[in-house]
């Protein structure tokens, strides 16, 4: 029996000089593909448009439904759609026909007054001859009549036009580019030139490479670029905005690229284009799927994950589209945006549009868990924490998502070079080399004086030595907007770069940086139980102590924190087992540590052993400067410092004068009437100093200039290896308790470390200078100001009662009894 629709089809198709045949779709599949192609349709894409382009908003054009009817035909022949989806197509095209025309003759009609004003004169016998017999048929009562038509299609309910099913509906997203009209995809007949495309305008040559691609559009994309350029001329004036514009340089591109964003801002548009990302990582997505670079699963796990994304920023699919036309008028640097209306105007507003679906409607609750889990998957490793926070300053990392990517040789030089001119990080040293670099005691250090800014009892800025810098009290003082949020990010952002730096190198084990990378992501993890927290806690101390005060990286970060689809929204975010990728010191061994004052401004964690090149540096200082050669020389003055040191000499061979100033007066006479050596010189200025009392020398206490030096020394022998763990910390806890003996606070310490300092130093003509920057240097570290100078600011003297406030927070060190946990 004759289906009453494919006999209409079959009808009409005479109208597009076909011969009458019962089954319109009886022609041979390669002579069907052959036809579509001339036709202009050469994928399933293609079609898809075609095909909506017969329901606009609109009123629709007649010439373009029936040729739709004969792509139809020859797309279900060539083996591009199953018949009952064709069927289907038909079926609502003859019901949309017949609603419009209520007889055969005004489709007719309709149809001869559309081909007239497409300019059909000459050579359209054919189509007159084909309307009269029909016209002749629905006349006689023959074949299927109107009517006919009419009462079958009423017993007829309609059929999907698109892809059913939950993971199906996603590719309704892809309508952007091209409508999905059926699945599987199809390499040859969705997507012939998928590959080349890939190549010409990607670079992408693998399935590696496209699912790199496929999460940086996810994770970062062009819009990162924009939105933090955007954010920043949000703040500036007019002439600034055009000085940012100005220098962009002479590339034509970028300069219409500013010229295009600047006019957004001018105009008050939405700032708003993530979906330019989102929607070609649906594309790519397709493209892989089509290619085979992808299973089903995984592409449709992309194209769920743009979903998710997607639905959290838009509200519907026309602020979706606007988004994407203001991403596309950035990347082309002219305003695409004006020609929204005709571009989208099918896909938003056409009667049968994929996108008639809700856009919060294409992902139900189980698919979206699903998609994020495995999306996280992804990005499960530590390796991926080590990028997140490195690419705060090298945005390009966060193209190595996903399949771990060989470095070229060029970055290993780049990697290696920084790491030896940056950090003095060399490959004997082995990744036991980056413990150094992890500064909890740093950390604690800046809570803790956040911690007392926020109750006002940050130490006083009046020292012995003066004052420290305005701008230093500002930067010590804005601390007290960073009291809730642990400061460990202050220093594992920077650890993890030089972590990916030493990766990059390729001169370190993998599997050791690999541990390190899992004890970085373990120590984050019990700080900050969240990216949010995380992030929060970085702007507020990267607003608090910029790098570089005139380009902060506060807009980059607040970036991830607020784009869903950061990387650091997507990491494994647990805590396992605790485990830092360097020692913790006590808070006393800390505070022993920080004995040296100036004399090691660098010291915020324990030691440990340098490379080749550092220690050929600390073996020619112990030389030079105090004749030490070997770890016996140096246990052997270290115990000679703590027992007697220089303060003996001045006691034994300086103090007396001062009782006797007729004798200190004479004495220097006869050393100034003759020419006088090295020793007799250096004898000649230390009586001076007497004389003058030059730096309260007479008057305080010199143990803390032997305390600092026991300390600095014990570093330096620790750091070479000639002292082990235990010997280490016997010597610090006897400086510790030396301290505590002679001394009641840090200010007191601080007039006897600066009056020795200056009592023995030898004869230069530097002398002025190096006193000078020691007193800044002494200033700083007991008012804290600025904040990274030295501890002295944030521990309390070895014996002193407590006189800190606790910080809100567990990012203390051990041994530190006001903890409120």
């Amino acid at each position: 029996m004759v289906d009453p629709l494919y006999a209409w089809w079959a009808q009409q198709l005479v109208l597009c000089g076909w011969a009458f045949e019962p089954d319109p779709t009886a022609v041979e599949p390669a002579l069907a593909a052959e036809s579509l192609a001339r036709l202009g349709v050469t994928d399933r894409g293609e079609l898809g448009w075609r095909l909506l382009e017969t329901f606009p908003p609109e009123a629709p054009d007649p010439g373009r439904r029936l040729a739709a009817l004969e792509l139809l035909a020859l797309a279900v022949a060539a083996g591009w759609l199953e018949p009952t989806q064709g069927q289907a197509w038909v079926q609502r095209l003859a019901g949309a026909i017949q609603a419009q025309h209520v007889t055969l003759d005004d489709w007719l009609k309709a149809l001869r007054e559309a081909r007239r004003e497409e300019g059909w004169t000459h050579g359209d016998e054919a189509f007159a001859l084909a309307s009269e017999v029909l016209a002749k048929l629905e006349h006689d009562g023959d074949g299927m009549t109107w009517e006919l038509l009419g009462e079958y299609l009423t017993t007829r309910r309609d059929m999907p036009l698109w892809p059913t099913g939950d993971d199906c509906r996603l590719w309704r997203l892809r309508a952007a580019f091209a409508p999905v009209l059926t699945l599987p995809a199809s390499h040859l007949l969705d997507w012939p030139d998928a590959a080349a495309w890939l190549d010409d305008v990607w670079q992408i040559r693998g399935r590696e490479e496209l699912i790199r691609v496929l999460l940086w559009l996810a994770s970062q994309g062009h819009r990162y670029g924009w939105d933090v350029d955007a954010s920043r001329l949000l703040d500036q004036d007019g002439p600034a905005r055009q000085a940012w514009l100005t220098g962009l340089g002479d590339q034509r591109e970028q300069r219409r690229y500013g010229r295009v964003l600047l006019a957004f801002i001018e105009r008050g548009e939405p700032l708003e284009w993530a979906a330019w990302d989102w929607l070609r990582l649906v594309d790519l997505a397709y493209a892989g799927l089509a290619l085979g670079w992808l299973e089903a699963a995984e592409a449709e796990t992309f194209t769920a994950h743009a979903a998710d994304l997607l639905a959290r920023r838009y509200s519907d699919w026309a602020a979706l589209a606007q988004a994407y036309q203001r991403g596309c008028s950035l990347f082309e640097g002219s305003h695409q945006s004006r020609d929204q209306v005709s571009d989208w105007s099918l896909l938003l507003h056409s009667p049968i549009s994929p996108w008639r679906v809700p856009l919060h409607e294409l992902l139900d609750d189980a698919r979206r868990e699903t998609s994020r889990a495995a999306i996280r998957a992804w990005r499960n490793d530590p390796r991926h924490w080590v990028l997140a926070l490195a690419s705060i300053r090298e945005p390009e990392l966060l193209y190595r998502q996903g399949i771990g990517m060989a470095v070229d040789e060029t970055r290993r030089q780049d990697a290696r070079r920084y790491l030896a001119e940056s950090l003095g990080l060399f490959s004997d040293e082995g990744v036991e080399g980056l413990a150094r670099y992890w500064l909890p005691a740093l950390a604690h250090h800046l809570n803790q004086l956040a911690a007392d800014a926020a109750h006002g009892s940050l130490p006083s800025l009046e020292t012995p030595f003066g004052r420290p810098p305005a701008e230093a009290v500002r930067l010590r003082d804005g601390l007290k907007n960073c009291v809730r949020h642990a400061a460990t990010i202050h220093m594992a952002e920077k650890y993890a770069f030089y972590l990916l730096m030493a990766g990059d190198s390729g001169d370190f084990d993998g599997t050791g940086l690999a541990g390190l990378g899992e004890s970085l992501r373990g120590a984050l993890c019990r700080f900050y139980s969240d990216p949010r927290r995380l992030l929060d806690a970085w702007v507020a101390w990267e607003t608090a102590l910029p790098e570089m005060p005139d380009d902060t990286l506060v807009h980059e970060i607040r970036w991830h924190r607020d784009d869903p689809g950061s990387l650091f929204h997507w990491l494994d975010w647990h805590q396992a087992q605790w485990r830092e990728p360097g020692p913790r010191p006590t808070l006393s061994r800390f505070t022993a540590l920080a004995l040296t004052g100036p004399l090691n401004a660098g010291m915020w964690g324990e030691p440990q052993r340098e490379g080749s090149i550092e220690r050929e540096a600390l073996h020619q200082w112990l030389d030079n400067q105090y004749g030490l050669h070997s770890g016996a020389d140096l246990r052997d003055f270290l115990d000679f410092l703590l027992e007697v040191g220089d303060r003996q000499e001045y006691q034994i061979n300086y103090a007396p004068y001062t009782l006797n100033r007729a004798r200190l007066e004479e004495e220097i006479a006869i050393l100034e009437s003759d020419d006088c050596g090295e020793e007799e010189r250096n004898h000649l200025l230390r009586l001076r100093r007497v004389r003058d009392n030059d730096a309260g020398c007479n008057d305080v206490d010199l143990t803390a200039w032997d305390l600092a030096q026991v300390v600095d020394l014990a570093i330096a022998g620790r750091s070479l290896g000639w002292l082990e763990a235990p010997a280490f910390g016997a010597i610090l806890d006897a400086a510790q308790s030396q301290a505590q003996s002679h001394y009641g606070n840090w200010r007191d310490y601080a007039r006897g470390l600066y009056a020795g300092y200056a009592f023995f130093m030898g004869e230069t003509e530097e002398r002025e200078a190096f006193l000078v920057s020691f007193r800044e240097g002494l200033v700083a570290w007991l008012s804290g100001a600025p904040p990274l100078a030295g501890a002295w600011a944030s521990l309390d003297f070895p014996g002193a009662s407590p006189r800190h406030w606790a910080p809100l927070h567990i990012d203390t060190l051990p041994g530190d009894a006001r903890t409120l946990h």
